[in-house]
């Protein structure tokens, strides 16, 4: 049930690639399994973010197993790594949804 989309000025050879890899990411930050893992990009987006500087911003959604505190080094150096986008040019927005509030599979967890 984690779910990462992911908005990035910069445009993405492999797309598919980045997504699994940031799937197996999620999965290991939140302890959940990489099955239930949505991931999406949208690349190539006209951002800005002070500059015309390659920039980021990732939402990330679960019912509970979000430590943001933890989470956002290991999403930010991923980013950078493989987007090659600097960490000070990355926003990451982190929610917690109540179960009852997130359906799959025709109901809700909660």
């Amino acid at each position: 049930m984690p779910y990462i989309n992911i908005l990035t000025s910069s445009k993405i050879g492999d797309k598919k690639k980045l997504l699994e890899e940031i799937s197996t990411l999620v999965s290991s930050l939140t302890n959940k399994s990489k099955r239930f893992v949505m991931a999406k990009l949208d690349d190539n987006c006209e951002m800005y973010f002070n500059d015309q500087a390659p920039c980021c911003f990732l939402e990330i959604k679960s019912i509970g197993s979000l430590s943001p505190s933890d989470m956002a080094k290991p999403i930010s150096d991923f980013v950078y790594e493989r987007m090659g986008i600097p960490i000070d040019k990355i926003y990451i927005s982190f929610e917690d949804v109540s179960a009852s509030m997130w359906a799959w599979n025709g109901r809700t967890f909660g």
